[in-house]
């Protein structure tokens, strides 16, 4: 079921520049690529039933090959409760019959490759779903719980967490089972963090790479990237509002070293296959040189630039995170990536200032990212300037980072235009 990647026909002018379209199959098409992120629940709804799906994203493939993006990037759209808007999968070949099914999945990459554009999917490797059958097969036999993060507790009785680790979406990273053990999840109870240690987490993520590389994806973003991997003994960090110190401080949970064995086997694996496959990170990492190691050679091929996302408006600060950004990238040889908005954020138009000042901010700093080298991620509807909608009813509001803010939770960011927050994706 792969499909091969054409030149698009004839089309009208474009919005936006797309040189790397005349590189498109040669070598390093994702230096200079545009991006385009989609996030499938909210993006364009095929049937009526009020939930974006993979039906209506195809059918509108052809307003973003207009726009002259490189490539799509689709979010989660798995199996999965949806208990963190996707990015708990319950079963990682499969799709949601919410978004549809398997054969929309191929028609769609199909159909983009129709119209010259390659197609990114999420991978989500950190945890799974409380409701995947490895989990599941955890909780009924203490005897299969080596795929998962398991431990006994502290104090009398093991009533205390195994550790000190925090959340980041609030609380304990550790929820304890009836038996007496504890699981870790460094997002919310329903997503249990793998152990990745284990040969038989490697070796299923390197099969889940394969299915959706042989159906014809042209690359995984890689979801919490700097996250599979603990420090040995799971040691105390000492201290609280451990969220406050992701991407600025060392941490025994994230950005450990032993990540990048898994990032170049998956590289590997990439390199197999035709057309020039990619991996990004989303990685969080200390310093732009510990995000640099992520994009060497033999890793991945992109890393999101957050801290061009969360760069205060001001000529001076952006100028620093830029040329800082480019040094870092340019000491291994990689592109570097430039973002504005997600769904983990409230969309730059607003964090601008809003109304006709935060409009005009927006349309500069997008103009500033596309002129930059490397490669630029577009969010759903930033082409239109669209602001966050701050308006909605809490009735109306089904965004799990809501949920948990509202439940008095750290909610990582909520969200009011229906796009899903956190940080977990």
């Amino acid at each position: 079921m792969t499909h091969e990647l054409t030149a698009s026909p004839a089309t009208p002018s474009r919005l936006a520049s797309a040189s790397s379209k005349t590189t498109a199959n040669g070598a390093g098409w994702w230096r200079d690529a545009v991006i385009y992120q989609v996030y499938v629940r909210s993006f364009a709804d095929s049937d009526g039933d009020g939930i974006g799906d993979l039906r209506g994203i195809r059918e509108r493939l052809p307003h973003l090959a207009r726009l002259g993006v490189d490539a799509v990037w689709l979010t989660p759209f798995y199996v999965s409760p949806q208990a963190d808007g996707g990015y708990d999968v319950a079963d990682y070949r499969a799709v949601d019959p919410v978004f549809g099914d398997l054969s929309d999945a191929d028609e769609l990459v199909r159909a983009a490759h129709a119209l010259g554009l390659r197609v990114i999917v999420d991978v989500v490797p950190n945890h799974t779903s409380d409701r995947h059958p490895w989990f599941q097969e955890a909780l009924a036999d203490p005897g299969r719980r080596d795929r998962y993060h398991f431990r006994p507790g502290r104090g009398a009785g093991g009533a205390l967490p195994p550790n000190d680790w925090e959340s980041v979406f609030g609380g304990p990273a550790w929820t304890r089972v009836p038996d007496g053990d504890w699981y870790l999840h460094l997002f919310a109870p329903e997503q249990p963090d793998l152990n990745w240690e284990h040969e038989e987490v490697r070796e299923e993520f390197a099969s889940v790479l394969r299915f959706w590389l042989d159906l014809g994806v042209d690359g995984f973003r890689i979801d919490v990237a700097h996250g599979m991997v603990k420090a040995p003994g799971l040691p105390d960090i000492g201290r609280g509002a451990q969220a406050t110190l992701i991407g600025t401080e060392p941490l025994p949970f994230f950005d450990q070293d032993g990540v990048h064995e898994i990032h170049r086997a998956w590289r590997r694996l990439l390199d197999e296959y035709e057309g020039r496959r990619i991996g990004v990170a989303e990685a969080w990492a200390p310093s732009s040189e510990r995000l640099a190691l992520y994009v060497r050679p033999d890793e991945l091929h992109q890393a999101f630039n957050f801290r061009f996302l969360t760069c205060p408006w001001g000529a001076a600060a952006m100028r620093t995170v830029i040329e800082e950004s480019l040094t870092a990238t340019a000491s291994v040889g990689a592109p570097t990536t430039w973002v504005l908005s997600n769904h983990d954020v409230v969309r730059h138009r607003t964090r601008y200032g809003g109304g006709p000042r935060g409009l005009a901010r927006a349309r500069a700093a997008a103009l500033l990212m596309l002129a930059l080298p490397g490669s630029a991620y577009l969010y759903q509807g930033e082409e239109l300037g669209l602001p966050e909608v701050t308006d909605l009813p809490d009735a109306a509001r089904q965004d799990p980072a809501f949920r948990r803010g509202r439940g008095g939770g750290a909610g990582g960011g909520a969200k009011a235009d229906g796009s899903a927050g956190g940080g977990a994706g």
